[in-house]
C-alpha cells in the first residue's frame, strides 16, 4: 500500500513519516528477553535469529491477520521483500506479548473519558489489551459485512476496511474507536519496519537500507565534515553487529 490517503510511492511514503514513528526497541524485551540477549552479544547467526522465529503470544486468529496486515502494508516489490519475509509479524508478536504490551509504563488508574485531539490515548486498556480487542472487533466486522475474514479478502477490500478505520467511520460493536485502533496498528507496522532487527522486524536492515538509515553505530560522526552536502551510503550498523 502506497499511502492511505493518496496513491505515493511506498519508498516516499516511509521516507515522509518514518520520523513521526516511535522505534520503540525495548518494547519485546519481557517476551523475548533471552533471544534479544543472545542476538545483542554477537552477529546475527542463523541460531539466534531462529529464536526470532515462530509466535509466543499471537493467536492463530491474529497471526492470519497480522500477516496479512503488514504484507498489504508492505508488499513485495523491487524494493524490498513482504512485511511476514522481513519479520514485520514477529515484532508485532513479540512488542504486544512484552512488558510494553502489557502497559508496564503505561499509567491506567483512570478515569477514563473521552479527550480532545492533543490529549493523547485516554483509553483504559494497555496494548496488547487493545489491539485484542480492536482485532476482534474488526474480525467481526468482517464477518458480518463482507462474509469473509480479513485475511481472505481482496487488496482493495482490505484498502477500503483500513481507510474507513482510519477516518474513524467504521463504527465496531464492543466499542473500540477504530481511529485509535487503526493507529495503534500503523504506529506498530512503523516500528516493525524500523527496529532494530533483534526485535524480530526489519530483517537483513531492509528497512534501514530503503531510507538510508546508517544504524545505530556513533562512529557516523566523524564523517560529518567528510560528507557535509554530499550523499553518506554505507551498511547499516545493528545492536548485534556491535557487541
Amino acid at each position: 500500500m502506497g499511502d492511505i490517503s493518496d496513491n505515493k510511492p511506498r519508498r516516499q511514503f516511509l521516507k515522509h513519516t518514518v520520523s513521526s514513528a516511535a522505534v520503540a526497541t525495548a518494547a519485546v524485551m519481557g517476551v523475548d528477553q533471552a533471544a534479544a540477549q543472545a542476538a545483542s552479544s554477537g552477529p546475527v547467526t542463523s541460531t539466534t535469529q531462529g529464536a526470532l522465529e515462530g509466535y509466543l503470544w499471537l493467536k492463530p486468529s491474529e497471526q492470519g491477520f497480522v500477516e496479512a496486515l503488514v504484507d498489504h502494508l508492505c508488499p513485495p516489490d523491487a524494493l524490498s521483500a513482504s512485511g511476514v519475509e522481513l519479520g514485520l509479524n514477529i515484532y508485532f508478536d513479540r512488542a504486544l506479548g512484552g512488558d510494553w504490551g502489557n502497559g508496564n509504563r503505561l499509567y491506567l488508574k483512570g478515569p477514563f473519558v473521552k479527550g480532545s485531539a492533543n490529549q493523547g490515548y485516554q483509553l483504559g486498556l494497555t496494548p496488547a489489551q487493545l489491539f485484542r480487542a480492536g482485532t476482534q472487533a474488526l474480525m467481526a466486522y468482517c464477518k458480518n459485512n463482507v462474509g469473509k475474514q480479513f485475511d481472505s479478502l481482496s487488496s482493495e477490500q482490505k484498502e477500503n476496511i483500513l481507510v474507513l478505520m482510519h477516518s474513524g467511520k467504521l463504527e465496531f460493536d464492543n466499542g473500540i474507536p477504530s481511529q485509535v485502533y487503526f493507529e495503534h496498528l500503523l504506529q506498530m507496522f512503523y516500528e516493525a519496519m524500523f527496529a532494530d532487527p533483534i526485535y524480530g522486524g526489519n530483517r537483513a536492515k531492509a528497512g534501514w537500507k530503503m531510507i538510508g538509515y546508517p544504524g545505530v553505530t556513533a562512529n557516523h560522526r566523524q564523517n560529518i565534515i567528510e560528507f557535509k552536502n554530499k550523499p553518506y551510503r554505507v551498511e547499516p550498523t545493528s545492536i548485534a553487529d556491535v557487541n
